[in-house]
Parts: C-alpha cells; structure tokens; sequence
C-alpha cells in the first residue's frame, strides 16, 4: 500500500507541473480558474492558458524594452557592457540572414531576431528549478503555474503559423496568386500530354498542399517536443528528492548534468527556428522553373 500511494503522489506530482493555469467557460460553473487538468480539458478549446501569456508576453517585452535600452545609449567607440551584447546578437542574426536569404526584403533581419531572442528566452526558463516558482506562486494562492512557454503546444503553434501566414504572403506577392497556383500544381511531375496534365496538376497540389503544411507543422512540434521532453525530465529527476538521501543526492547531480547539457538545446532550438524560418521565406520569395 506504502509503494502504491508513493506512485499515486509520484503521479499527482507530475500532472500538476505538466498542467497550466487554465481560465475559461465551464459547461456547468461558468467561467472560472480550472481547478484541475479534467476541469481545464472540460473547458475545450477557447479556454486560455493564462500563465503561458502571462511569461510569453512578459519575456518580450524584456526583449523588447532591454534591447530598446541599449539601441537609445548607443555610444561611439568601443561598445560596452549590454550594448556589446546586443551589438554582437545583432551582427550574428545579420550574417545568418545574409547566408541564407538570396532576396532583398528589410522585413527579415529584424523578424530573425525577434524569434531568436523571444525563443531563447523562452527556452531559457527550463532552467529555472522546477519547483521554484510554482511553490512561489501557490503560497499566493495559485494552483497552477508552468513558466516555460514553449512547452506549450499553442505558444509553438502559435509562432509557426505566423510564419506560415507571411510564407503565404510572400508567395502570392512575389510570384501572383497565378504564379503561386501553378507553382502549387505545376511541380515536381511535368508532362507535355495534354490528356495526362490535370492528372499531373492534382497529383502535384496534394503533395506541394502537403509541402506547405508540413513547414509549420514542423517548426511548431519541433521546438514543442524538444522543450517538453527537456521538461519532463527536470520533472522526473526531482521525484527523486522524495525517494531518500541516496536517490537525492543522485537526483541532484543528475539535475546538474541535465541542466549543463540543456544550457546547448536553449540556444540551438532557438537557432534551428530562426533558420528555417529564413530559408521558407527565402524559398517563398523564390520562383521554381
């Protein structure tokens, strides 16, 4: 019984750090906080996950307003302190689009960097211990509380299709939405049979359709996964506290390993994000002979 309750607790603990702080209309109370995970799935899908827009937006505006603070001290010379740092993440974001954008367009520079740094900081606090600011947050009073936004499938969802829409955009204006329909039925088959064309025009917009859909698809469940798996493990590591001095003191260095690792995969979904958010719209600004 003693082994079974632990699981229970074990388990208990684990879904109340996978489960956000949930505000929506409930079929039978209205609207209101949920109190639990069934009580926020009852809610569908309109219910809004109040603290994942409470560290989304709250970190971009840190992005925003810090790097407005250096761009209004800028100084001739030598750059110092924060405006070096921010000189440095400027002129790296400058050479990545420079590489892998071939089209002349001042909309991207400054779209790289917003999702680079906006991601980052949003990755960045999957190192912040896991019970840290949930326990902070329930002696106020609050249940709930997951501070790592992009371990939220409607952050990275979010994002993507932002991407998506301006992928879309793009397409249509550089090429025509003419240009763009048959770009969408005229590749990768092509035939000189008249008969066999529109065979080869539905057979070519299904897979362009699908093309085009897996690129959000990917950026989104990409950064999701990689975040929330990263996530889960700092989740199941600190089970380990409970579990005796031994297992503890395993946990924590387990945790310290983890966390040394993870410092590589903040940066790198960042980056991967950021790149291939540059080459889908370099591809859109790109006509296809």
């Amino acid at each position: 019984m003693a082994a079974e309750s632990e699981v229970l607790a074990t388990g208990e603990y684990i879904r109340h750090h996978l489960t956000n702080l949930t505000y929506g209309l409930h079929p039978e109370h209205g609207m209101m906080f949920a109190r639990s995970g069934t009580e926020a799935a009852e809610m569908g899908f309109w219910a809004i996950h109040v603290d994942t827009m409470l560290w989304s937006i709250g970190l971009g505006l840190l992005f925003v307003l810090s790097f407005r603070a250096a761009g209004r001290r800028v100084v001739a010379g030598v750059p110092a302190g924060w405006q070096n740092f921010v000189e440095w993440i400027v002129e790296f974001i400058d050479t990545q689009v420079r590489g892998s954008f071939t089209h002349r367009n001042n909309l991207i520079a400054p779209l790289a960097l917003t999702i680079f740094v906006w991601v980052f900081l949003m990755n960045l606090m999957d190192l912040v211990p896991v019970d840290l600011v949930p326990h902070l947050f329930m002696l106020m009073g609050v249940e709930y509380m997951k501070i790592v936004p992009s371990t939220d499938p409607n952050i990275t969802s979010g994002l993507a299709l932002g991407v998506f829409i301006l992928i879309i955009y793009y397409s249509i204006k550089m090429k025509g939405p003419g240009g763009f329909l048959k770009e969408l039925t005229g590749i990768p088959f092509q035939t000189t049979i008249t008969v066999v064309k529109p065979f080869f025009w539905v057979i070519n917009f299904v897979l362009e359709v699908i093309n085009l859909i897996a690129k959000p698809l990917s950026l989104s469940l990409r950064l999701f996964g990689n975040l929330y798996a990263a996530e889960m493990i700092f989740i199941l590591i600190a089970t380990m506290y409970s579990a005796g001095l031994m297992l503890g003191l395993f946990g924590g260095a387990l945790q310290l390993g983890w966390a040394i690792f993870h410092i590589l995969v903040v940066p790198l979904q960042a980056f991967i994000f950021m790149t291939l958010t540059i080459v889908y719209l370099d591809m859109a600004h790109s006509e296809h002979h």
